[in-house]
């Protein structure tokens, strides 16, 4: 027993001398570190500790500094290397990127420097080489890699959901695509055409899901088919490329000329090329007509319309033929204007030039009664006669459906013409419009417009920066998902849309959506001036209202508010409510559907009119 108790106060004497040995090593590596930490990094002085500040010091001292002076200074984060600030930031996700660079001024500039965003860059798409051009090119390549992708979701089924298709490895982010009946192009910012094959598969929940994908083909500019909503009719995929051709003769330097390649949708096999002279550039290509009288419209650089007619039911034969190209009327007559950007379908075609300017080239005598509402000015004999739209603003992109078209202006309003039977242009009503027509109710800001053969699409903006689908028309099939008899005004559909989405395009089994954020090419909406807001104009009011007849109409709104607002009860209300209708410049029937429904509200709430009214009623 004694010799056991001897072993066991042995025992303890080795454990106390174990630990003390062990916090003198931890007091030993921590006083080492203090005195090389100045010596390799110079972070600190030997007094102070090796806590990091929490807060930014560009910010400002942090409070109850001369309390902690006791315990040490703390190391500022700016005295760390930038690389290594720059290497531990690369490593958070994207978005957190961004939310840090709106702290401080000093994580601004840290987090919107090129290093960073170029080791995000490189951690996204390892095998991206060339960061492109521009202000700041890595950030915009790392921005647009990481928003890409392609989202669809199918119109049948049971089970509707939101399915995201297979992303090209080598793509650097998505700036189009163009559905076809079975397959899905992509077109990215590098000029290269990725060949989605066998994009709808069906499978046993019954969505749709895109399987592999091949390479189509390098420098290309933009592609077009077949102008028809219907996907049926897209046989042939015309490609607009830059390739480098052969020097001629006694010299050893070769040409870039732009060219026009056609391929089969089906296997992707090009069946017909057409070269251009070096001296010729273009940017953009559209189709018009129908596939045996097949008009090709180039943009050339300098804003000029050159037309070529192709006959599609030649193109697979093995011979060669000479074209025509000829300068489009627009650009003949008037030769002043510089086009920006085109849309077409099988029967118009609309410019927008530089200006904002909108003109027209209606093709057939239907469409030009759909969308005018008379034939009294149309010459079948010159069906390239330019018309011109008069419109408040500048426009700023555009729809073109078969009969009927959407504008936005640079203020973000939509404005609808054409046919209306099925409600497509939101008006409220089923009556055509024969010019542009505001859509007033529209509050948010539009991201992308869409017109069909009897629906319209509108993608956009919330003010939390979330993405809404509004669509409105003929809802039959399942065009419009959550509205299957259709409306006349827009409404929100039933569609899970992706935070980043910019384009959409629907087909008759599916709806897809493109996501992709270019920080250098985002429409930019301007603020609507307060005297423009009310855009009908009111009874003038003397010389003030002569001279600017909207801002007067908008105080007499404010008034009228007013007025209303200062009524105690709700009985009080209605009747100034019903004052007020018979004040304003209405026509008969709006005025007599005004008044009816306040009645209608009045015997509805006849209860609550006794007393002060609240804020819930």
């Amino acid at each position: 027993m004694v010799w056991e108790r001897q072993q066991g106060q042995r025992g303890q004497g080795a454990q106390r001398f174990e630990g003390r040995s062990s916090e003198g090593a931890v007091r030993m590596v921590r006083r080492s570190q203090k005195r090389k930490l100045p010596k390799v990094t110079g972070l600190c002085r030997p007094e102070e500790g090796l806590r990091v500040k929490r807060s930014c010091p560009s910010c400002g001292p942090e409070p109850g500094g001369e309390e902690k002076k006791e315990r040490g200074n703390p190391v500022s984060i700016q005295l760390f290397p930038p690389e290594l600030v720059e290497h531990i930031i690369s490593f958070l996700p994207v978005r957190d990127v961004v939310s840090l660079g709106q702290t401080c001024h000093y994580f601004h500039e840290v987090c919107d420097s090129e290093g960073v965003w170029r080791r995000i860059c490189h951690r996204l798409s390892p095998r991206l080489r060339e960061q492109g051009s521009g202000v700041q090119p890595w950030k915009r390549a790392a921005i647009l890699n990481y928003t890409k992708g392609l989202y669809f979701q199918a119109f049948g089924g049971r089970r509707r959901c939101l399915s995201k298709s297979v992303a090209p490895v080598l793509a650097h982010g998505y700036r189009r695509f163009l559905p076809t009946k079975d397959h899905v192009f992509i077109l990215d910012y590098t000029g290269t055409i990725f060949f989605l094959k066998n994009a709808l598969v069906s499978s046993t929940l019954g969505q749709k899901r895109a399987c592999c994908y091949v390479v189509l083909c390098h420098g290309a500019k933009d592609f077009a088919s077949d102008p028809r909503g219907d996907t049926i009719y897209r046989k042939y995929l015309y490609v607009l490329a830059t390739r480098e051709q052969p020097g001629v003769v006694d010299t050893a330097h070769s040409q870039s000329c732009d060219c026009v390649e056609v391929y089969l949708q089906s296997s992707g096999q090009r069946v017909f090329k057409i070269t251009f002279h070096h001296a010729m550039s273009f940017k953009q290509m559209v189709l018009v007509g129908l596939e045996t009288q097949r008009t090709l419209l180039l943009l050339t650089e300098e804003g000029k319309i050159y037309s070529l007619v192709v006959n599609e039911a030649q193109l697979d034969q093995p011979h060669s033929y000479t074209g025509q190209l000829t300068l489009r009327k627009v650009s003949h007559d008037l030769p002043h204007l510089r086009v920006a950007c085109m849309a077409s379908n099988q029967g118009s075609t609309l410019y927008i030039t530089d200006q904002g300017g909108v003109y027209f080239e209606v093709h057939t005598p239907g469409v030009y009664r759909d969308l005018f509402g008379t034939l009294e000015a149309f010459d079948p004999t010159y069906q390239q006669m330019p018309l011109p739209v008069s419109l408040p603003a500048k426009v700023l992109f555009c729809a073109l459906g078969y009969n009927h078209l959407g504008l936005v202006d640079e203020f973000g309003r939509i404005f609808m013409q054409g046919s209306n039977r099925y409600g497509q242009l939101g008006t409220g009503d089923k009556m055509d419009r024969g010019e542009p027509t505001q859509v007033r109710y529209l509050q948010q800001r539009p991201v992308a417009l869409w017109c069909g053969l009897n629906h319209s699409l509108v993608l956009s903006q919330c003010s939390d920066f979330s993405k809404e689908l509004l669509g409105c028309g003929c809802g039959a099939r399942g065009r419009l998902p959550g509205w299957p008899r259709g409306s006349a005004s827009f409404v929100k559909l039933h569609i899970k849309v992706p935070l980043y989405a910019s384009s959409l395009c629907p087909t008759r089994e599916c709806l897809y959506m493109l996501s992709g954020h270019d920080i250098e090419h985002h429409p930019t909406y301007r603020d609507l001036p307060a005297s423009r807001v009310v855009g009908t104009p009111k009874p003038s009011l003397g010389a003030e209202a002569a001279q600017d007849p909207e801002g007067v109409a908008a105080q007499a709104c404010e008034l009228y508010l007013g007025q209303i607002h200062s009524c105690p009860t709700l009985q009080e209300c209605m009747e100034t409510t019903k004052v007020i209708v018979g004040w304003m410049p209405l026509m008969a029937t709006q005025e007599d559907f005004f008044w009816e429904a306040l009645d209608m509200l009045q015997r509805a709430f006849g209860g609550v009119g006794q007393g002060p009214s609240t804020p819930d009623s």
